[in-house]
């Protein structure tokens, strides 16, 4: 009896999955708010963004030969951080949502702002608290995401650890 029963739940599956092919990923055992995962992911979106602009913009702008270790750091962590916008884009999609790359609106959705500091200890202090605000949206989004989509939550933590490295970078570099 107990073999029929799940016999017969393993053929709804298949049929309800076979069902909704349009719907991709997102499968009817998704438990998270889709449209509350992919805003919150549109947001990221546009920090990640904010970040990368910030971090180039201080890559090119930083001066002096002593600062090239630093300007280093600082176009490795914008390629980082479109690295990030990549994945949160492609997660939107596969979530059925669309990314938000609309520059009029960045600013407003970022979690982190646009710094133009001129000189490098500035610089340095912007992208550090940029970080700061980063790690701890993650971990809140991570927090409310519970177990509710596990392939976002992961995605979130890896992210969030890079940014834990952006931030210890940036630590030292103040040193």
């Amino acid at each position: 009896m107990h073999i029929a029963k799940k016999s017969e739940m393993n053929k709804q599956s298949i049929r309800l999955a076979a069902s909704n092919i349009n719907d991709g990923a997102v499968t009817a055992g998704y438990k998270a708010d889709r449209e509350d995962v992919i805003k919150m992911l549109n947001d990221a979106l546009a920090t990640e963004l904010v970040c990368m602009l910030r971090y180039l913009r201080h890559y090119y702008t930083a001066s002096g030969l002593h600062n090239r270790p630093v300007k280093a750091e600082f176009l490795q962590h914008a390629l980082d951080e479109q690295d990030h916008a990549h994945e949160l884009a492609e997660r939107i999609v596969q979530l059925n949502g669309k990314p938000d790359f609309n520059p009029e609106t960045l600013l407003l959705r970022s979690h982190a702002e646009y710094n133009e500091s001129a000189n490098i200890h500035e610089m340095i202090k912007s992208n550090l608290v940029a970080e700061r605000i980063a790690i701890e949206t993650y971990r809140q989004m991570i927090e409310n995401l519970e177990d509710t989509d596990p392939t976002t939550k992961n995605m979130l933590i890896g992210i969030m650890t890079t940014e834990e490295e952006h931030a210890d970078d940036m630590r030292d570099l103040l040193s």
